[in-house]
């Protein structure tokens, strides 16, 4: 069954609401139990997970094409599926009769993508009593404990996890049909993955500058501003950069504690406090959040509800108050640059058309005003890490992202505390902060530098070595396997 995503606008009752989601369009036309389970999702699912979906969709419906005729049963083909995923479809001899030539997945990706197609199919199942291609079966010994051990492991690290007790008795009699590969346990740090510090001042300041400007013009004509403050956004403040896309003109303005840092807030996309200059009939301002903004005052969508150039995902951050992120500097002097910068980004702005509320907008001749993207973005970026003689490469630290992990290395290094790092980072657990505040390998290496000159002092000293080692400094860093939430290691620990 040949097959291609679409993006379709649905209709799927009698107001005026139009869903924009991906569909798969086969030779018989759109496969309409997925665009059933799309819809019944849409309320608390995203367009980034609605892609992926309708993407596994597609692999399976391709290997069905070609396998179909091999299999007695759903449930067989199914866990062939998955095995293929792990181990590719050629042969030794290099060749592949199906014609898939499909590479072997990571273990991560195909329990994702295993997830994904059970949920699918089992919605299926239940409305239109078709059989699910990865059933419940009973339960080995074996899945019981490891079941038992997750749900353990669950309930530990959750708000509120003693409530938990008596909820998954029985719950580890079944497990399902075709299960993923146990992945083998990796670090959370990577070496490379921020930003170099030495090398952020040469990319602002030389990187963003604009073509064919004379040096000797004033910095908001020889800077590109606008790139420069989402740069500044993701590298002084730790935002994602998908978040700096849903900052409004509305959002930004001097710290009522210190006038010169700016006080940045990114508010939910649909959630969020819209601003209070959209007039009722009476000429009084219309309380509501920012989807309803959109709609009523630019018949427009918040940026994750929208799928082409200007989607703008959102990954569900913890957030302050009324729905929206506060921006916490780091160091402050970011801070008082980025309001600098965003005064003189506000001039450019003045003569700009604008029929929507965002506050990165594209400046090219014809275009100008409208929504900037991220693509567009990231595409700058790019440019001016080459303008300063670097690679872009996220395994060298280069790309975008680079930057939050800046951010978080530089919380690590600080010293502060796991729950301050958690408020700057905007993580709901504290163990989702790992992958940004591990320390790389040279942090490893220095600390069991510092420790071995301790020993080597102390049997220079004749000195007792195994009792009087300061085993702090040995627990600073690489425990995170054992004590991943640093209960008794780490800089921080907080048992003694």
């Amino acid at each position: 069954m040949d097959c291609v995503s679409i993006r379709a606008k649905v209709i799927s009752d009698a107001t005026g609401a139009v869903a924009e989601i991906p569909v798969l369009l086969t030779s018989e036309g759109p496969l309409e139990p997925l665009v059933d389970y799309l819809l019944w999702r849409q309320h608390d699912r995203g367009l980034s997970w609605m892609r992926k979906v309708v993407h596994d969709v597609a692999l399976m419906l391709r290997y069905i094409k070609t396998n179909a005729g091999h299999f007695r049963d759903s449930e067989s083909l199914f866990h062939s599926f998955i095995q293929r995923l792990h181990s590719g479809t050629v042969g030794a001899d290099g060749l592949d009769p199906s014609g898939l030539y499909w590479r072997p997945e990571n273990h991560r990706t195909i329990g994702n993508i295993l997830t994904r197609l059970t949920d699918f199919s089992n919605w299926v199942a239940e409305r239109h009593g078709t059989t699910a291609v990865n059933p419940l079966r009973a339960a080995s010994s074996y899945d019981e404990i490891l079941a038992v051990a997750a749900s353990m492991a669950r309930k530990d690290r959750a708000f509120l996890g003693h409530i938990w007790r008596g909820l998954s008795a029985g719950q580890s009699r079944v497990v399902r049909s075709t299960l993923a590969r146990r992945p083998p346990k990796v670090s959370v740090s990577d070496d490379a993955v921020a930003f170099p510090e030495k090398h952020f001042e040469n990319l602002l300041l030389l990187g963003f500058r604009r073509r064919a400007k004379d040096s000797r013009s004033d910095l908001g004509n020889r800077l590109n501003l606008r790139d420069c403050l989402i740069t500044l956004l993701m590298h002084g403040a730790g935002f994602r950069m998908s978040e700096c896309f849903h900052l409004w003109l509305c959002d930004v303005k001097p710290h009522p504690l210190d006038p010169s840092i700016a006080e940045v807030r990114i508010h939910h996309p649909s959630l969020g406090e819209a601003p209070d200059d959209w007039l009722d009939e009476r000429g009084a301002p219309i309380k509501c959040n920012r989807a309803a903004y959109l709609a009523g005052k630019y018949a427009l969508k918040p940026r994750n509800e929208v799928m082409g150039k200007q989607y703008a995902g959102w990954k569900d951050p913890s957030l302050d108050r009324n729905y929206y992120m506060q921006a916490y500097w780091f160091h402050p002097a970011l801070g008082r640059l980025f309001l600098y910068f965003w005064k003189l980004y506000l001039r450019q702005l003045v003569d700009l058309p604008r029929s929507h509320p965002y506050a990165f907008v594209v400046e090219k001749r014809g275009t100008a005003g409208d929504i900037y993207c991220i693509d567009s973005y990231k595409q700058a970026h790019a440019r001016a890490v080459r303008n300063i003689g670097l690679i872009p490469a996220k395994a060298l630290g280069t790309s975008p992202h680079g930057h939050r992990h800046a951010f978080g290395r530089r919380l690590m290094r600080s010293g502060v505390s796991a729950q301050v790092k958690q408020k700057a980072l905007h993580h709901k657990s504290v163990g989702s902060q790992a992958v940004y505040t591990a320390p790389n390998a040279t942090d490893v290496s220095n600390a069991l530098n510092e420790a071995t000159q301790v020993l080597d002092r102390l049997m220079a000293e004749g000195r007792h070595v195994t009792p009087t080692i300061d085993l702090g400094k040995l627990l600073a860093y690489g425990f995170e396997d054992v004590d991943p939430d640093g209960l008794f290691s780490g800089p921080d620990p907080k048992l003694r």
